[in-house]
């Protein structure tokens, strides 16, 4: 037996927290244990919410709490860029990859709304 394949959106996420910790890491102390470790809990319990949604029944509360905490992560790493914490390259990858991440669920979310329409 095979396992399950994993949605789209968890690997993107579990490849943004890869790439999102070795940024963090670079942290200057001042800020990595105040808004590096909220920025990395943030996209922890977004995985969290994912991984929740793809094996559990009621899906949308899952997918909501995602999409609201990944709003909040955006925004810190906004203010990091603003503090001057990462270099703009290095905030528009991330930016681009947390967009990409939020375009995904939305889809997702999307997908689960037209099914309960059409049964």
């Amino acid at each position: 037996m095979s396992p399950s394949p994993v949605p789209q959106a968890v690997q993107a996420c579990h490849e943004l927290l890869l790439w999102f910790i070795l940024q963090l890491d670079t942290f200057p102390r001042s800020r990595r244990f105040t808004l590096g470790e909220r920025m990395e809990a943030g996209v922890l319990e977004v995985l969290e919410r994912l991984v929740e949604a793809a094996y559990s029944r009621q899906k949308d509360q899952a997918l909501s709490h995602a999409n609201l905490r990944l709003e909040v992560v955006r925004h810190l790493w906004r203010v990091a860029h603003e503090l001057k914490v990462v270099t703009t390259r290095k905030y528009e990858h991330g930016a681009k990859l947390l967009d990409d991440l939020g375009r995904q669920i939305g889809g997702w979310r999307r997908s689960r709304e037209s099914m309960e329409a059409s049964s």
